[in-house]
């Protein structure tokens, strides 16, 4: 999920130096707490090919918007972190992997209002693609985070839920997709705020293993289109033994295929 943390979190914790795309990315991120991993991979695989623009809401450290960048050489990115600490790891990261002239982080709250997002330099209707990892808890689930930065980055309300696809419609492009990955659960409040909004809605359960109830989906919208929703079967990450991916995933966390979805 998104790496929001609050600045003396931060600070309190040491890094670790961690290796995407077979070694392809550098990232920087808290050696203990919220980390970017596959999720944030999967992310930004799955960007469409050819989209020239993208936004990351609740960017984190900003693997997912690394991850599509390093897809697709043509594409430039505004990642959109709230956390000022945070938003300086992004910064660095972005830096590290030479996306200098690609890439600028802003550090803002996603449910700021659009008139903040636009005084900040995000701007309306213009981006290809704008994808999101956000908090996956509602309030009352999951395990309660001591630190209220850590809290922010593990819970959401549904009402918020719907805040962050509000600022992605307002912000991508007209024929632009729309991305976000989440736990299964969260399907129902999510498909309701992307169905209010968009068309030619993409559903991909992701299981943890063939036979396994889904974990996460991905869902993908496409802004103006008319199109009726597509689910599509689920996919297994691992074989039904041992610790492997299946093909697919294994070449898409080895950068050497994007998600085809």
């Amino acid at each position: 999920m998104s790496l929001d943390q609050a600045t003396g979190f931060v600070k309190r914790q040491s890094l670790s130096t961690d290796a995407f795309l077979d070694g392809r990315l550098i990232v920087s991120q808290p050696a203990a707490g919220f980390r970017a991993g596959l999720d944030s991979v999967l992310l930004g695989a799955s960007v469409g090919e050819g989209r020239k623009s993208l936004l990351e809401l609740g960017a984190g450290v900003g693997t997912a918007a690394l991850v599509a960048m390093a897809h697709n050489p043509d594409l430039d990115a505004v990642l959109l972190e709230r956390d000022a600490a945070t938003a300086a790891l992004a910064t660095d990261n972005v830096a590290r992997n030479g996306f200098n002239a690609r890439a600028r982080v802003l550090c803002l709250d996603v449910t700021a209002p659009g008139s903040s997002r636009l005084a900040a330099g995000v701007m309306a209707d213009a981006y290809g693609s704008v994808i999101a990892n956000p908090p996956y808890y509602g309030s009352g689930e999951g395990s309660s985070a001591p630190h209220p930065g850590r809290a922010a980055a593990r819970h959401m309300d549904a009402d918020q839920l719907d805040l962050w696809v509000r600022a992605a419609a307002t912000s991508v492009a007209p024929r632009g997709e729309v991305i976000f990955i989440h736990r299964a659960e969260s399907l129902p409040p999510l498909l309701g705020a992307f169905d209010r909004r968009f068309g030619g809605i993409t559903v991909l359960p992701l299981a943890p293993r063939p036979g396994r109830p889904a974990t996460r989906i991905l869902i993908r919208a496409l802004k103006g289109s008319r199109a009726p929703m597509t689910l599509l079967a689920t996919r297994a990450l691992h074989a039904v033994e041992g610790r492997g991916f299946a093909p697919e995933f294994e070449a898409i966390f080895r950068g050497s295929a994007r998600l085809d979805w």
